[in-house]
């Protein structure tokens, strides 16, 4: 015997159906509370003497894709209690289905208030209309403000990093829960004394990941007694960006290797000369920098007497500004034998060299290719040859640490007089490949003789670094913990605050971000 649907079961419990109406509009459905009493909410007294009714709408849930409206018929009671400053008092529902002042019910708050999460204000709103569930986008946000997050569950093992509210200007910081793998609270900034109060009220914690910079280990050692694990991932990128910075400390030695380090200015193209005068410019202001720096003059003194900035001059004593060229990874790479058969060949027309690039697949401008050809035709014009360029250090430190059988015939004689020429590069470069197989193999005890080794190589710097973190990098190798997670987390945010065309405040961001999770 088949079952029978009957619409008492489509309303909240505790009420009773009088009438169902099916209009243009959508579906009106009259009820009322089936229950004789209802308490006072101010003194919890039950009262059972009416003292009037009106009538109150409420959306709910659609039913067969229509929009349904309930409306209750709630009474007014007195209250008799002697003490109780209330006299009338509207009837609650003991079920929670409709909270008091409502428009809707909560079943239908809670579908919106995980659509808001999901997709913010306009796109929760255009997507609940199609559900036919009316709710503006300002009411999205709301509901997700008035919600809330979730309460804390107090964290034993934490990650914290900072994140863009708008980059290079403005930043906030994320902590996340490693364990439960969950963002648990967004800090309006990253300075150390905000965070240093927020860890100081967790003393719970027992374990902090965090990147390389400073302000969160301060924060964190001043807060807790807590384990501090440095992020792994930031270690092996510290590691490689060091020896890049060796090879630009030695970009001179290397030239000088290859045969580069004086340049015919009879074989430049306009774009290089202007490049190659804008380098003797640098060189003349390098030279008064390191003869004031040999001089024994300190760095803010150098700054005050040349005006120039103290990241300039610090570049300068480090040895990182002293590329000629601005070495790009050219769009002629791919069809350069090509090329070179068709200027052996003697077609020497740029136009046309370009022309039949373009049915080869190239997709570049015509003066790449002229260019091109104005090079090679005043190499063979000029005494001496064609003029040779060094790479750029970020692309001969990836060739340095590329397996031969990856390299080119032409890469591999460059290297090999690279390594033949300036064995310190080579140094430097076993020394970053055995910190990073340290990592990778969680090898603890070869942390002590590594930084020995070094402390007196060209990446002397990085090693100074890993020594004032030692406890933290020692933990990074031992531990399991590390700060991905809350890389992951960041990532999430950003999305969430794109969706939100940046604008969407702080207590937004983490009730989206938090009660979400």
């Amino acid at each position: 015997m088949g079952q029978h649907l009957r619409v008492s079961e489509l309303v909240p419990r505790g009420f009773v159906v009088d009438e169902v109406v099916d209009t243009d509009s959508g579906i009106r459905i009259c009820l009322r509370a089936s229950g004789a009493r209802s308490c006072c909410p101010g003194c919890g007294a039950a009262s059972t003497r009416v003292h009037s009714r009106y009538a109150r709408q409420l959306a709910d849930l659609p039913l067969s894709g229509r929009p349904v409206r309930l409306v209750v018929l709630a009474r007014r009671f007195h209250c008799d209690a002697v003490l109780c400053p209330r006299r009338i008092f509207t009837e609650r529902f003991d079920n929670g289905a409709l909270l008091p002042w409502s428009r809707r019910t909560s079943r239908l708050d809670q579908i919106i208030h995980h659509l808001g999460l999901a997709l913010g204000g306009r796109p929760a709103a255009r997507f609940a209309r199609r559900l036919m569930l009316p709710a503006s986008n300002d009411t999205m946000l709301r509901v997700i403000r008035r919600q809330g997050r979730p309460p804390l569950i107090p964290p034993a093992v934490i990650g914290i990093d900072d994140w863009a509210w708008r980059r290079n200007q403005r930043y906030g910081t994320l902590i996340c829960d490693l364990e439960r793998r969950q963002t648990i609270a967004l800090l309006p900034d990253r300075e150390p004394a905000t965070a240093q109060a927020w860890l100081a009220a967790q003393p719970q914690i027992a374990v902090v990941a965090r990147d390389r910079g400073g302000g969160y280990a301060l924060a964190a050692a001043k807060a807790l007694p807590a384990t501090q694990v440095a992020d792994r991932w930031h270690l092996m990128e510290n590691a490689s960006r060091a020896f890049v910075d060796a090879v630009r400390k030695s970009m001179r030695q290397i030239r000088a290797a290859v045969g580069t380090s004086t340049i015919n200015p009879d074989l430049l193209t306009a774009a290089e000369r202007i490049q190659y005068e804008g380098y003797l410019h640098r060189e003349e202001t390098n030279g008064v920098i390191l003869d004031l720096a040999k001089a024994g003059v300190t760095i803010k003194d150098i700054v005050r007497r040349t005006e120039y900035s103290r990241g300039l001059v610090r570049r300068v004593l480090r040895g990182q500004r002293s590329d000629v060229f601005r070495t790009r990874e050219s769009s002629l790479e791919l069809f350069l034998p090509w090329l070179d058969a068709q200027w052996a060949a003697g077609h020497r027309n740029g136009a046309e060299l370009w022309r039949r690039l373009g049915q080869q697949g190239f997709r570049g401008s015509l003066r790449v290719v002229t260019e091109w050809a104005t090079r090679r035709r005043r190499a063979e014009a000029v005494e001496g040859g064609v003029l040779n360029r060094t790479p750029s250090a970020r692309a001969l430190a990836r060739l340095m640490t590329l397996a031969r059988d990856q390299l080119s015939r032409s890469e591999t004689v460059l290297i090999a007089a690279i390594e033949s020429s300036v064995p310190s590069l080579v140094e430097a470069r076993e020394i970053i490949a055995a910190f990073q197989a340290m990592i990778r193999k969680k090898a603890l005890a070869d942390l002590g003789p590594w930084l020995e080794r070094a402390n007196s190589s060209l990446v002397a710097a990085f090693g100074r670094g890993v020594e004032k973190d030692h406890a933290a990098v020692a933990a990074a190798i031992t531990s399991p913990w590390s700060n991905g997670q809350t890389e992951g987390q960041i990532t999430k945010l950003k999305l969430v605050k794109r969706q939100m065309y940046g604008r969407g405040k702080l207590d937004l961001l983490e009730a989206r971000l938090v009660a979400h999770a």
